[in-house]
């Protein structure tokens, strides 16, 4: 019987996966037609890759951390930097013109992504020894701090050689398919996966519970803090890196204090400790934002104009949503567990219950009047 259901499970699994691939395929068979899907996808794809990293340090090991804008950036201009094409590098540097250092290294992009995350990542361990001793609100504080740091050192004067200071980079190459985007956004997440089934994310998740019991389990904290913290900001970086090569062109505005609350948010819709649930709700929040745009055009009904329709409303109607599904799902969509057919079934079996419970007249009620 248990094998019966894990084959089901399989089955259910590749048949979704083909439906998926299908319809990869379909849209990318017409990029022009179909372009404004395919990006609003490709950033799902690439937030989902950035919130689960998030939620491999503050879901899984409790590490409350607003440093991701500024991980991001580092690998989105590392990415820029040596994947820029040397032949239009005159036209991206023509203000200040570009460090003979660099001027003409170009690396292969997947060698360019492996570097943006190695570069983050060593950015972590540096700042991660000083911060990690801290804990709650002084944690995030000084993550966000140091976002905001690496944000106006990309700006700097002293570095426009390097990074084009607020002129930003441009002429990034882009992915060449859709499939490119999916794929890697499936490998890093696989690979965090692992991560957390594995005996470093046992150890993480016993931080996370109780610091007391973990240290005197023979856990060193700061070791498996430190630990998370950088590898969580290597696929951080990596997430930068992709949203440099979607974007095309970037600048120091792009990493603002709001993506990290962009992210956040998506944590925290998906729920806290669930890896499906941050893809879930990465593609949620950047679709939703999207659907909700026509709010954001002018409406007029039988010649009068609807006053509410104008520009920002489209972001009031997404927090209210936003609101009410946080009201009936306090703990996330997805809670702290992860996706199984199962699961999906007994919600869809539960359904009809719901119904027929809420057209049920109450027990007090009899015929003739309520006694």
């Amino acid at each position: 019987m248990k094998n019966m259901t894990k084959n089901k499970n399989k089955l259910y699994t590749l048949i979704a996966l083909v439906i998926i691939i299908g319809f990869l395929a379909f849209l990318q068979s017409d990029t022009a037609e179909y372009s404004y899907q395919i990006s609003i996808l490709e950033r799902s794809a690439i937030y989902a890759v950035v919130a689960v990293s998030m939620n491999l340090l503050t879901g899984f090991t409790g590490l409350f951390s607003l440093g991701q804008a500024g991980f991001m950036a580092i690998g989105a201009y590392v990415v820029a930097i040596f994947t820029i094409p040397v032949g239009s590098r005159a036209s991206v540097y023509y203000v200040s013109g570009i460090s003979p250092v660099i001027a003409n290294i170009q690396l292969p992009i997947p060698v360019a992504l492996l570097l943006g995350g190695l570069a983050a990542a060593a950015m972590a361990a540096l700042i991660g020894i000083p911060v990690l001793r801290l804990k709650s609100d002084y944690l995030a504080i000084a993550t966000l701090g140091f976002s905001e740091i690496i944000r106006a050192f990309i700006a700097a004067p002293m570095f426009d050689t390097i990074t084009n200071g607020s002129y930003g980079l441009k002429s990034i190459p882009g992915f060449p398919n859709i499939f490119a985007v999916f794929g890697l956004a499936a490998l890093c997440i696989a690979l965090m996966v692992l991560l957390i089934n594995s005996s470093y994310g046992r150890a993480f998740k016993s931080i996370r519970e109780d610091e007391v019991a973990a240290q005197s389990m023979g856990i060193n904290l700061f070791h498996y803090k430190e630990l998370s913290f950088v590898i969580s900001s290597f696929f951080t970086g990596v997430g930068g890196g992709m949203l440099a090569m979607f974007m095309r062109s970037i600048d120091s505005k792009t990493f603002q204090v709001a993506l990290t609350y962009d992210i956040l948010l998506i944590v925290v819709l998906g729920g806290i400790g669930s890896v499906t649930g941050s893809v879930v709700g990465a593609f949620l929040v950047t679709a939703g934002r999207e659907l909700l745009r026509f709010f954001d055009d002018p409406l007029t009904i039988a010649g009068v104009s609807v006053p509410l329709f104008r520009s920002g409303f489209r972001m009031v109607i997404f927090s209210i949503l936003l609101m009410a599904v946080v009201l009936f799902y306090s703990r996330g969509i997805m809670g702290n567990h992860e996706f199984s057919w199962d699961g999906l079934f007994r919600l869809i079996r539960g359904i009809p219950g719901k119904f027929k419970k809420g057209r049920k007249k109450p027990s007090s009620a009899k015929k003739g009047g309520i006694h």
